[in-house]
């Protein structure tokens, strides 16, 4: 008997971790994926093209012969070798393609032919997406409380510690900053709203507020959720406000340390360093305009020789010489700039612990 989810049960699907095998073809699937989701297509892309041409000019029956024909032999064999791995690898998964209709049937009844009963989701990723849509618009308008602070002040740490904390640079794959990109590619903004929905619907049933950091519009390609920023833009802020010495020695391991090690880790010493380096000129690049062409210049120049005084020595902290400079006349004055608008708001101010523990009170 198959299973038919009910929204209230998508959500549990959705809360649970529950595996997907994601049976649309792969530009579909880049456009749009659930967390748990694994792409294991009936149709490749040129393959679904073609199809979707033929569906076009002939109908729905020359289109679903061309299908049958493009998938047989040897390739139907192999993806549903693919798929019994993935069945017996998730025996409690379900199976699902773009609405719950034709792809997926015919990979149920494949999977059945060899000896695998496996469910799928009626409405397919429409039906996810939608309810992921439906969660955030209902959990975004929980009382929410933003982190603030400059840059440096450990404020993704303390939100991403917090039981009812969202780590939006976390699910967003990128700092925020023009620094802020990690070696993990950006989802497609549907994709980033799935994951965030997913999160809310984790942590909902235990918590009745939201920790979140101060942010933008966007972080990096992915915009927040239009609900979710208005939420923010009324929500009181905690300030973290730690030493400069500190917030230095916490910027030194998260750009420095960090990003040479994941860099060379990635992709071996040599050309590691290259995107090290190229890394930190294209932060500095992408601020050209607002500091001027001659302190580009300047701080470019100071960058160069910290590299290869790190090159050379394996420390960082020459890298002060910039940084230090690009906190007191840039970062520091936007955001205190932009924290002194939402002056109203703000209901508590400390050091990171004592934000937190103002925060666990």
């Amino acid at each position: 008997m198959e299973l038919a989810p009910s929204p209230q049960n998508i959500r549990q699907i959705l809360a649970s971790d529950t595996p997907i095998i994601d049976v649309r073809a792969p530009i579909e699937f880049q456009q749009g994926a659930i967390p748990t989701a694994i792409n294991i297509p009936l149709m490749n892309d040129e393959e679904r093209a073609a199809v979707g041409t033929c569906y076009k000019q002939h109908g729905s029956h020359k289109a679903v012969e061309l299908g049958h024909q493009l998938v047989s032999g040897e390739i139907k064999a192999g993806r549903i070798a693919a798929w019994l791995a993935a069945c017996q690898q998730f025996p409690n998964g379900f199976i699902c393609c773009a609405r719950g209709g034709m792809r997926s049937h015919i990979v149920q009844a494949w999977l059945k032919d060899n000896g695998i009963d496996y469910p799928l989701i009626n409405g397919g990723y429409k039906a996810l997406r939608q309810t992921t849509i439906d969660a955030i618009n209902e959990l975004s308008i929980r009382t929410t409380i933003l982190i603030g602070g400059c840059t440096g002040n450990g404020k993704t740490t303390l939100v991403h510690n917090q039981p009812d904390g969202i780590d939006l640079e976390g699910i967003a794959h990128h700092r925020g900053s023009s620094f802020g990109r990690t070696l993990q590619a950006q989802f497609s903004q549907a994709t980033f709203e799935n994951h965030l929905a997913v999160e809310m619907l984790k942590k909902s049933p235990n918590h009745t507020r939201w920790v979140l950091e101060d942010e933008g519009r966007a972080i990096g390609a992915n915009s927040l959720p239009i609900i979710l920023r208005e939420q923010m833009e009324k929500a009181t802020i905690a300030v973290i406000d730690d030493p400069f010495e500190l917030r230095l020695e916490r910027l030194k391991h998260e750009y420095f340390d960090r990003m040479t090690h994941d860099f060379i880790d990635a992709y071996g010493e040599e050309i590691g360093w290259q995107y090290y380096s190229e890394y930190l000129h294209h932060g500095l690049f992408a601020i050209r305009k607002r500091l001027g062409s001659q302190r580009t210049t300047e701080l470019t120049h100071l960058l160069d020789t910290a590299l290869k005084h790190q090159q050379i020595t394996g420390e960082t902290q020459s890298h002060f010489s910039w940084l230090c400079p690009l906190l007191n006349e840039y970062y520091d004055p936007m955001y205190r700039y932009q924290l002194s608008q939402k002056q109203a708001r703000i209901i508590f101010q400390g050091t990171y612990g004592e934000v937190e523990q103002w925060l666990n009170q």
